[in-house]
């Protein structure tokens, strides 16, 4: 493997692995998850919840090990434009006043990996994909369907609750277990 195989293979591990450290966390707190999506305006919260999960896990875990590479790394831009667009996007750039830093990194990083490929060390590799077509096909391919599916989930499930609202919600719901800055002096 030379230089670009590792520096692709350590981002797609690395990908993988935070997408699926997220849905496990999300399936194990279901119930707090359910309520902090339905606080942010998902109809169907519980369904969005399992979702998120299964998604998370799912795509993490077909990124680590090299499978299906650029509908994984779609599923990736999508769970992260959902989660700009319903929760980030309003709080400006950085992840300190929980702004959309970290959910566009987390895109960015999964487009340049479905571009530059799985790599050797990778299922599609052994199957025979993945080679086939450019970087910038299966760049364009990941960012298409990956902002498309996020439409329609958006489209189809979300709607802005009203500033008030969202306060009371928040102020009668337990909040959501994945705080995006940890407590100082804590670790997670």
């Amino acid at each position: 493997m030379n230089g670009a195989e590792i520096a692709g293979l350590v981002l797609r591990a690395s990908v993988g692995s935070t997408m699926v450290a997220h849905g496990i966390r999300h399936g194990r707190s279901l119930e707090g998850t359910t309520r902090w999506f339905g606080s942010i305006g998902f109809a169907q919260p519980r369904l969005q919840a399992v979702a998120s999960a299964a998604v998370e896990v799912g795509a993490g875990s077909l990124l680590l090990v090299g499978a299906a590479t650029p509908v994984a790394a779609a599923a990736v831009v999508g769970t992260m434009a959902v989660a700009m667009r319903s929760v980030h996007a309003e709080n400006g750039f950085f992840i300190t006043a929980e702004g959309y830093e970290y959910v566009l990194t987390l895109a960015a990083a999964s487009t340049a990996v479905s571009a530059l490929g799985a790599g050797t060390a990778s299922v599609d590799r052994w199957w025979g994909h993945g080679s086939s077509s450019s970087g910038l096909r299966r760049a364009v391919f990941t960012v298409g369907l990956g902002l498309g599916a996020a439409a329609v989930q958006l489209r189809l499930f979300w709607r802005r609750p009203s500033r008030p609202a969202v306060a009371k919600q928040r102020a009668t719901t337990e909040t959501h277990v994945e705080p995006l800055m940890p407590t100082p002096g804590v670790c997670g």
